[in-house]
């Protein structure tokens, strides 16, 4: 092979392109109508006509986000493919909770020096989580940039794309706007951490000096390692979400993820309302308890950081509320009756959107300790409802 300067300072372009062959493969398994060019041209083509054939006014309906911090564990443990699945679920949830079927995604994927290996295992996760969501791998970028992240670690992002129906679509961008007064709240079981929360978890892990190649300390015959339990894939939520919104009005959705339950669920709160959220009425996964055990970590902070055990809150209307739940678990997901949706005085909802010195979250005064209330979210540019954690 002829000496290469470029290859010599760490980019090798052979190389790259026996990967690209490898991933074009892995992108047209999760092919759907309506893809015209996907990875290798300039750019992706998709036909909205053919890949959307009912819709009369299309919207589209566009999310972007990362793994995190979580990459960390996943590259150190060798769980490569997690990190792709991870990239899909927390684009197509984002799209998915605005009202928005997933069409297509695009990937960015860098890395010091080029790993086949690595590359491939991860863009495997990827075509797997989009078949998963019905969606299309369009392209993306796979980057070799030598001497900007150290050896073994690589940064992932995402680049989600779907369509709504204009007329479906509220002034908030849910399905059909916001959760309203009487509203029940259902939420749908996460897998775990989901992709949120990691930089929390290193720092757990490193103070307490945990094994992750270790058995999962919270099962009794445990067929895992404490590092798979931590870096459990995050869950897609597209096949039941669209199983329930076709059969019932869904009138709000809410991806939980960072920020948790207190600045999530709120963005799709008006103002004037409270989601009344009763902790007791799922089981949270041991995984939760482990953390906050070994790190010792407050109750309200583990809130504000982590899903608890719900990855996707959807507002419905009482009536509504056990057929969603049947229609879930139908559909393969567990999901629980968890809490409703309230009015509030003026004078109440005027406190509630004052600053705090606890930033988004600030205990009521003279509410009883078994109740956490959070203020309204900071993911929002002006202040809507809030969330209180009910204890049982």
């Amino acid at each position: 092979m002829e000496s290469s300067q470029y290859r010599e300072a760490g980019v090798d372009l052979e190389r790259k392109g026996d990967l690209v062959r490898r991933l074009e493969s892995l992108a047209r398994s999760t092919g759907r109508p309506g893809v015209l060019e996907g990875v290798g041209g300039f750019a992706g083509l998709l036909a909205l006509r053919e890949a959307a054939p009912g819709a009369r006014d299309p919207v589209l309906v566009a999310g972007a986000d990362g793994v995190g911090t979580k990459l960390k564990l996943t590259a150190s443990l060798g769980r490569h493919r997690v990190a792709g699945i991870d990239c899909v679920a927390m684009c197509v949830n984002d799209v998915l909770s605005a009202g928005g079927e997933p069409l297509f995604l695009l990937d960015y994927l860098a890395m010091p020096r080029l790993d086949e290996a690595v590359a491939a295992a991860i863009v495997e996760g990827i075509a797997e989580g989009c078949r998963e969501a019905g969606c299309v791998l369009l392209g993306g970028e796979t980057a070799e940039m030598p001497g900007f992240y150290a050896e073994g670690e690589y940064e992932l992002a995402g680049f989600c794309v779907g369509v709504a129906e204009r007329a479906r679509l509220g002034t908030a961008g849910s399905p059909s706007g916001q959760a309203r007064p009487g509203d029940v709240l259902v939420g749908l079981a996460s897998s775990g951490l989901h992709s949120n929360g990691f930089s929390l978890v290193r720092r757990v892990l490193a103070a307490s000096g945990a094994d992750l190649a270790a058995p999962v300390p919270w099962e009794q015959a445990p067929a895992r390692s404490l590092g798979e339990a931590l870096t459990e894939p995050t869950r897609i939520y597209v096949k039941p979400v669209r199983a329930l919104a076709s059969a019932v009005d869904v009138h709000a959705l809410a991806h939980i993820t960072g920020g948790g339950m207190p600045d999530n669920l709120a963005r799709v709160l008006p103002p004037g309302t409270r989601a009344v959220v009763h902790r007791g009425r799922w089981p949270e996964p041991p995984v939760f308890g482990w953390v906050q055990g070994t790190g010792g970590i407050g109750t309200e902070e583990m809130f504000r950081v982590f899903n608890m055990g719900i990855g996707m809150v959807a507002a419905v209307r009482a009536a509504d509320a056990e057929a969603a739940v049947a229609i879930l678990q139908a559909a393969g997901q567990a999901a629980w009756i968890i809490g409703t949706v309230e009015e509030v005085g003026a004078v109440e909802a005027r406190l509630a959107a004052m600053p705090s010195p606890f930033g988004s979250a600030a205990p009521e005064r003279g509410v009883p300790a078994r109740r956490l209330r959070f203020g309204p979210s900071a993911k929002r540019p002006s202040p809507g409802g809030w969330v209180e954690i009910v204890e049982g």
